[in-house]
């Protein structure tokens, strides 16, 4: 992976922000309407945790009545930063380090999250092979190689597979991945 890539070169700037008050049920509602897994939750600008969808099956299992609960009871506190500045090598070292899928861009210097950059960014630049190029998420990006496995597929004769990536939407491995949202999207998915 190419060091000169950024974090803010590769994460997804739109993001579901919610408060630690709003009703659960509903917020469940918005995620699954936005077609996310995790909504940042603020108190005012300011992130205080995230709500992902695993927090909310922990809460049916667990926790109070759905209907009763609010984002507050389901939501994990902690929640892993990383600077939009930062190289994607340290981005992908936090989340090995802490275990976590996904972390909240925020600046150092500001309050407000920036964005979302996931463990599907990381991979998405890595599978775009040894360059890792830094292009911007409007300009069109496409998987170019395969990642770190690509010498270890060809070696094996199966060179087809380099020119193609994973959506990072529904998984699918194909050659025809475009960046759309800040995320590498099939044609399938880019039509939705």
């Amino acid at each position: 992976m190419n060091a000169d890539v950024t974090v803010r070169d590769v994460m997804d700037r739109e993001y579901v922000g919610v408060s630690e008050s709003d009703d659960l049920v509903e917020t469940a509602e918005v995620l699954l309407r936005e077609g996310v897994d995790t909504a940042v939750v603020l108190r005012g600008s300011e992130p205080v945790g995230v709500l992902t969808c695993r927090d909310i099956l922990s809460l049916l299992v667990e926790g109070p009545p759905p209907e009763a609960a609010t984002v507050e009871d389901a939501m994990t506190a902690s929640m892993p930063t990383v600077d939009p500045d930062a190289a994607l090598t340290e981005a992908a070292d936090v989340m090995s380090a802490r275990n976590v899928r996904r972390l909240v861009v925020t600046p150092a210097a500001a309050a407000q999250p920036e964005g979302i950059i996931t463990e599907h960014d990381v991979f998405a630049v890595r599978a775009s092979g040894p360059e890792g190029s830094a292009e911007t998420t409007e300009e069109p990006r496409s998987a170019q190689s395969g990642s770190a496995l690509a010498s270890d597929v060809e070696s094996e004769g199966a060179a087809d597979f380099e020119e193609q990536g994973i959506c990072e939407a529904c998984g699918t491995l194909t050659g025809d991945l475009v960046s759309f949202n800040g995320q590498l999207l099939c044609a399938d998915c880019r039509e939705i």
